[in-house]
């Protein structure tokens, strides 16, 4: 028993020296979001108070995203997207890499967006090209993901 336990204490050592004796550059880039990510949220159940409501968060030492829909009559009529409190600035002309993310993630490739945003399903698209970190949401309507706004956070 004392060897097995003097054998994971040394095991346990040898791990963390080799840790700490990796490169501060090695340890930098682990830091670094992924290039592209997505992220699943439901959407708000039936009854739920009016107005402004938040359908889901995901929070990373990256930001926070927040997926909200807009209640009436107990019903959500339309979600939208938030980054760190605020919304995406609109973006229009996207970059091949956020056509790429999507399909890595089966979602159908960005292109108009739909005039209201509902479904029983929400996804995030995240995708980070050259300095910009690019926001698509998505909701499942029936069997099919809509495009519902694309943006810059």
């Amino acid at each position: 028993m004392k060897l097995r336990l003097t054998a994971a204490a040394i095991l346990a050592a040898a791990v963390g020296l080799v840790f700490a004796a990796a490169p501060d550059h090695a340890r930098a880039q682990a830091k670094q979001p992924p290039a592209c990510a997505m992220i699943s949220f439901r959407a708000l159940p039936e009854g739920v108070g009016e107005g402004e409501q938040e359908a889901g968060m995901y929070k990373s030492r990256f930001g926070r995203i927040n997926v909200k829909g807009t209640v009436k009559n107990g019903r959500a009529e339309n979600y939208f997207v938030t980054v760190n409190d605020k919304k995406p600035e609109p973006a229009s002309n996207l970059p091949a890499s956020v056509a790429s993310c999507a399909q890595q993630k089966h979602l159908p490739t960005p292109g108009a967006a739909a005039s209201v945003c509902a479904g029983s399903r929400l996804r995030v698209l995240i995708d980070r090209a050259a300095d910009k970190r690019y926001i698509v949401l998505y909701a499942l309507d029936g069997r099919k993901w809509t495009m519902c706004s694309a943006g810059t956070a």
